[in-house]
């Protein structure tokens, strides 16, 4: 699944593909703006961790699951 996330005084999005299931990261962006970690991790599919200091969260866009297409035409 992919994962935008739009932080503060920053020129571009941080982009993440991730393995973890929408409520996951939903439930992962409400603790970090709850204050009970103050940073959002999040770990992509290759295993490295993205982290982003709450209070510099713009946004958070977290899209759908997509299937791999496979060939040369997208039918």
């Amino acid at each position: 699944m992919e994962i935008k996330i739009g932080v503060q005084h920053a020129a571009r999005e941080l982009s993440v593909e991730s393995t973890l299931t929408p409520e996951e990261v939903a439930a992962a962006v409400a603790d970090a703006i709850g204050g009970k970690s103050g940073l959002l991790v999040l770990e992509d599919e290759k295993g490295r961790r993205v982290i982003v200091p709450a209070d510099r969260l713009a946004y958070v866009e977290i899209g759908e699951q997509t299937a791999r297409r496979v060939g040369f035409g997208a039918l």
